[in-house]
């Protein structure tokens, strides 16, 4: 039986009308007007200068609807930001938190049979489907567990333990290695600062995976490498963890012997994939 697990810290934000695709695809960091039934988007709303507000899944839902799978703490702000922009489109913006649930099938290779009103692949990599589903329509287990390990090893980042909203760049979040960003579609909000920092070579932090000696230290511990503050851990389970880290320090700790360092474990860092040309 396919494993369904609920993501309970996660809102649902819709945008239904004529304007609505054509809004969200002006707004945000990857391609929605090209979004069709059975597929999602993974993408974030920046500031002017091009730091992450938000991040999260867009689904297509049918007859000019959009449900935006986003963390529940962010909804309200979410919604209020997109009626901000909306100006005169068509379109409504409603929290529909209350209503809807996001539930991930990470052991899915099709799309399972449930009663789902969108269901999609999971965009960022190896973590099976994500569906929204009306509250309580479909069953699901106590696992979360299951799904933060997959995650982790996966290397996809937490927003608000990996990242800082509002401080971060979606490079730095690896949102161009998890196909977040959409460099090849026209202007969006921050977009130019996006694109020089691809075309110029400007990320100088990532999120990168790393395994501890030892039990993975807790969030927001510093990590040294020979006296040299190179970054600072996120999320963590067992062994293994996220962190985000200045690559430069680390590749030079690295060259030197030096090992990192967080609340006196050992870490052996996985550096991230290059992206795509």
């Amino acid at each position: 039986m396919t494993k369904a697990i609920l993501l309970d810290d996660r809102g649902i934000i819709e945008v239904s009308g004529e304007d609505a695709g054509a809004f969200l695809h002006n707004l945000v960091t990857n391609d929605v007007a090209a979004l069709k039934p059975g597929e999602a988007r993974f993408a974030a709303l920046l500031t002017p200068q091009g730091k992450i507000l938000f991040d999260f899944l867009v689904f297509a839902a049918g007859d000019e609807r959009y449900l935006i799978d986003c963390p529940l703490d962010l909804a309200a702000d979410l919604q209020k930001r997109l009626n901000i922009y909306k100006l005169r489109s068509k379109l409504t913006v409603t929290n529909r938190s209350d209503e809807f649930e996001a539930i991930a099938f990470p052991d899915s290779c099709e799309p399972p049979a449930v009663d789902a009103v969108a269901i999609a692949a999971d965009p960022r990599g190896p973590l099976g489907y994500r569906a929204i589903a009306e509250k309580g329509k479909i069953s699901t287990k106590d696992e979360r567990r299951d799904y933060e390990a997959l995650r982790i090893h996966a290397g996809v980042p937490l927003g608000g333990v990996d990242f800082a909203y509002g401080g971060t760049f979606p490079h730095e979040a690896n949102m161009d290695l998890l196909s977040g960003i959409d460099f090849k579609k026209g202007c969006y909000v921050g977009q130019e600062v996006v694109s020089r920092m691809k075309h110029r070579g400007l990320v100088r932090k990532r999120v990168a995976k790393y395994r501890a000696q030892s039990g993975a230290p807790a969030p927001g511990e510093a990590i040294r490498a020979g006296g040299v503050e190179i970054g600072v851990t996120g999320s963590r389970l067992d062994e293994e963890g996220l962190a985000l880290i200045r690559l430069d320090r680390l590749d030079d700790a690295l060259a030197a012997g030096a090992t990192p360092v967080a609340a006196g474990a050992d870490l052996s860092f996985e550096t991230p994939d290059k992206p795509p040309p």
